[in-house]
């Protein structure tokens, strides 16, 4: 079978649909963030508990969706995430309090995520050989499509509707769409199936677990994941601090998901030649280095180089991960091994927006919160370098 089979780029494109759906429900809680602070009288930190708790279940059961993905396909796995998305998004629309909101976005819409988005993304790598970086950065740029369009189309619903129906006509586009997106996704035929004797080279996720490699690859990832959530989280607040309208201050969210789209499609193309190891040192060293703009905003101008320059250095990033995966240690049990990878980002994304609301409540700004993420984007750059002097594992 030709490594570049025909039937590869139909995944690709369906797992684009399939997270721009999960990413853009996920990061339109920059849209709802103000009526949920308005609704239930909650400080930014309490609002900040759904976007982390939303992440911490969606990256830690990652290996749950990846595990089940290998073994029931993820057409399956994704069709039933897409159903918990829209069931979680229908009961946020009717909750009465903010901790049913922690319950109904944060739990179960986090739960559907972790169903679709590593089955999803997992399941492109092992149809591709050489052009494995750009089917990748391909399909992960529905993250980026998702992140531009949805949380503003969302944003333009509120400002129509109340924010309640504005959620409930969300669910419905989530069920329609994602369920003809997850019907199209189909397993490689080389990925063979786990545990019935496939003929897909490279390690089990056990062996994997064991490598030098992964804990360097896992310990950058950890070290990575507050500085790409906190942006998601707080930046639209920030801008409305510094006096921008409601528009503007969503429509930032948006630019970070059009220099995501920018870097993901680029970035496959470049890593396909550079190297995709050494790569994602140079993506991450650029994301710390976006956060100077940040702390030198002032007003709309550098927000925007600031939501662009970190778009492009986190889509890199994401895009990455899976294909280094699949280089590193094989398509034996890519989805299951992807999963293991994301949950090193669950910590982060709960606690890195959530602390970052605590310290603007507590002193009034964010400049000590930028201050951390530059530090700990460093350290990221040099677990990547480390994992990639390791180099691949033997299989």
């Amino acid at each position: 079978m030709k490594s570049e089979a025909p039937y590869g780029w139909v995944v690709v494109w369906a797992t684009f649909v399939c997270l721009a759906l999960i990413f853009g429900v996920s990061y339109s809680f920059a849209a709802f963030f103000a009526s949920f602070a308005g609704e239930f009288a909650a400080q930014r930190a309490d609002v900040s508990w759904i976007f982390g708790l939303s992440g911490l279940v969606y990256f830690v059961l990652g290996t749950l969706g990846g595990i089940l993905a290998d073994r029931l396909g993820p057409r399956l796995v994704c069709s039933v995430g897409m159903v918990l998305i829209a069931l979680g998004l229908l009961a946020t629309s009717w909750a009465p309090t903010l901790w049913v909101v922690y319950l109904s976005y944060g739990l179960l819409v986090g739960l559907g995520i972790a169903f679709v988005y590593t089955p999803s993304i997992a399941s492109v790598q092992p149809w591709f050989g050489a052009r494995r970086g750009l089917a990748g950065g391909i399909a992960s740029s529905g993250v980026g499509a998702g992140t531009l369009l949805v949380p503003v189309l969302v944003a333009m619903g509120i400002a129509q509707m109340p924010w309640r129906e504005a959620m409930r006509v969300l669910a419905l586009v989530v069920l329609v769409l994602g369920l003809l997106a997850a019907g199209l996704l189909r397993r490689a035929p080389s990925a063979g199936h786990a545990g019935a004797g496939g003929t897909a080279s490279g390690l089990s996720l056990r062996e994997t677990l064991r490598t030098p490699t992964f804990r360097w690859f896992y310990l950058a990832t950890v070290l990575a994941s507050p500085v790409m959530f906190i942006p998601f989280a707080h930046l639209s607040a920030s801008a409305r601090d510094l006096g921008l309208d409601e528009a503007l201050a969503v429509g930032l969210v948006g630019l970070i998901g059009v220099g995501s789209l920018v870097g993901r499609f680029s970035i496959g193309l470049l890593a396909d030649r550079l190297g995709r190891a050494q790569t994602l040192v140079l993506m991450q060293l650029s994301m710390g280095l976006s956060y100077l703009l940040w702390a030198a905003a002032g007003g709309h101008t550098l927000l925007v180089l600031f939501a662009l320059w970190f778009g492009l250095s986190y889509g890199s990033i994401v895009s990455l991960l899976p294909a280094i995966c699949m280089d590193y240690f094989g398509g034996r049990s890519v989805a299951s091994v992807v999963g293991a990878l994301y949950s090193g980002a669950a910590v982060g994304n709960l606690l890195g927006p959530v602390l970052a609301g605590a310290a603007f409540d507590r002193f009034g700004h964010y400049g000590g919160v930028m201050a951390v993420c530059a530090v700990l984007a460093l350290l990221a750059t040099w677990a990547s370098w480390c994992m990639k002097r390791m180099g691949r594992a033997r299989f």
